[in-house]
């Protein structure tokens, strides 16, 4: 199994922290990972990583379909393919309504049908076999629409992309889990259990089987990210619970929250109720309260070194068995990375 992390870039003034970067590469981890909201974009961080780094390789987890078109993804990844030597990821997919609606100003619609049409456009960009050419129920290209000139037509890339570039999409649902075995390489869910791996890789392999894929999930890269925290467990557990609640409990409407289906799913349905409740009614220290000790530890690492090798025995069983490709930490100080480092690598 590899190594990845996150590259946290929130707040009002971010800054990147290279270093960082450069101890992960050192230490042998084969990936870094940032991603967008509605604060910084994913694409320039990467950009900045892939021209400071020799080997890791730099994936967007994951640029937002509605703020680009899939010809403009297909022009950034097969640049930042050139500039660094084939070491970037291209990960792809939809935000949520709040995001898409709220920041973009657009409909939210069917996000799935959106991104199989946009991978499908990038496959083809990248193939470069012919002019590109598509009519999908999201895109038309050449645009033919009632306002077009007439003058657009089909055009075929200059840059000749690398068509094994790696494509990610990034789905804790299972409809989203199909789509992504369906059309991507990989996927990078927010959340995972080793103990509750199907939940993730038995929709990805209803969907490579769905395209004629085969059913061999080593052939697919499942990429969980693992929220890591080094110390006393328990407040290694109450720091990570504000963050479950945001998500549980505040990332998305009632009855449209995927984190919060995923929780359920897991089988935390009560708590996962609770939390939201809690949350949506303002109670966020209560709702955080609520975070099962059970629910921290299947799907993160927490406490002690000895208890986080000892934890990591699970991963490293799916990681045998091809059912998970890398394991992306998240927050993940350089001691972390050392201990999971020396106990995975």
């Amino acid at each position: 199994m590899k190594l990845g992390i996150t590259l946290a870039m929130g707040g009002a003034a971010p800054r990147l922290n290279i270093e960082y970067v450069l101890e992960a590469e050192r230490l042998g981890f084969d990936q870094v990972w940032t991603g967008e909201s509605y604060s910084t974009d994913a694409v320039t961080p990467i950009a900045w990583v892939l021209a400071r780094t020799t080997k890791i390789r730099a994936g967007t987890g994951i640029m937002q379909m509605n703020a680009r078109t899939p010809a403009c993804a297909a022009m950034t990844a097969m640049t930042l393919q050139a500039l660094s030597g084939n070491r970037f990821l291209c990960g792809v997919g939809p935000s949520g309504p709040q995001v898409i609606e709220g920041w973009h100003g657009q409909a939210f619609g069917k996000p799935l049908a959106r991104t199989k049409e946009y991978i499908a456009i990038i496959k083809t960009i990248l193939a470069r076999e012919k002019p590109l050419s598509f009519q999908g129920e999201h895109y038309q290209i050449p645009y033919a629409g009632p306002d077009a000139t007439g003058l657009g037509k089909p055009l075929r890339s200059i840059i000749h992309g690398d068509p094994s570039l790696p494509i990610y999409t990034a789905s804790i649902m299972p409809a989203g889990l199909r789509a992504a075995g369906e059309v991507a390489d990989g996927t990078i869910p927010i959340f995972m259990s080793p103990e509750g791996e199907a939940l993730v890789t038995k929709p990805i392999l209803e969907g490579m089987a769905k395209a004629g894929r085969g059913q061999d999930i080593s052939q697919f890269a499942v990429s969980p990210h693992v929220k890591i925290k080094v110390g006393d467990l328990a407040a290694c557990r109450d720091a990570v619970r504000p963050e479950l609640a945001l998500y549980i409990g505040g990332m998305g409407a009632r009855g449209k929250n995927y984190y919060n289906d995923y929780a359920k799913r897991l089988g935390f349905a009560d708590a996962a109720i609770k939390i939201q409740d809690l949350y949506l009614d303002g109670k966020k220290d209560a709702a955080a309260a609520e975070v099962p000790d059970a629910l921290i530890d299947q799907i993160a690492l927490v406490g002690p070194a000895d208890r986080i090798k000892g934890r990591l025995e699970a991963w490293k069983d799916v990681g045998r068995a091809g059912k998970v490709n890398t394991m992306v930490l998240t927050g993940a100080t350089p001691e972390a990375m050392r201990i999971v480092a020396e106990a995975m690598l």
